[in-house]
């Protein structure tokens, strides 16, 4: 399946509602879309962002040290599927030559590939069924 390279293009926080987003769009196309995620994953991709460092590590910072510390690269994050509204991803990552291929919710891994500067990927199917009615 043909991979479409993506940026985030929005952080969406909300105090009033249970859900957050983040919006991905294409690198070098039009097509934009929505993924709902948790209030603790948007606070730590808006952290990354931001460039705000926590005075002690939460989890992803946590996670991003270990990576580091084992000298493990995330190659790049992949969103490969949608299914009943629920998106599903991948980590592709390196260490000493070789690959792994991990399974995470995409909340996770943009929040890791923003504090890496790690490239995110979605499956062209995805981001078609995604994308058809976000304006």
């Amino acid at each position: 399946m043909p991979l479409v390279e993506c940026r985030l293009a929005k952080v969406v926080m909300s105090e009033n509602h249970e859900r957050q987003a983040v919006v991905l769009e294409e690198k070098d196309g039009s097509r934009r879309f929505p993924i709902l995620i948790g209030f603790f994953e948007v606070l730590a991709i808006h952290r990354f962002v931001n460039n705000e460092v926590p005075p002690r590590p939460l989890t992803h910072e946590l996670i991003g040290n270990i990576c580091r510390g084992l000298g493990v690269t995330i190659e790049r994050v992949v969103i490969n599927d949608l299914r009943e509204m629920t998106f599903f991803a991948r980590l592709v990552l390196k260490q000493n030559g070789k690959t792994f291929d991990v399974d995470s919710r995409p909340s996770d891994a943009i929040a890791l590939a923003v504090q890496m500067d790690a490239p995110i990927f979605v499956e062209e199917e995805v981001i078609q069924k995604a994308s058809q009615d976000f304006e």
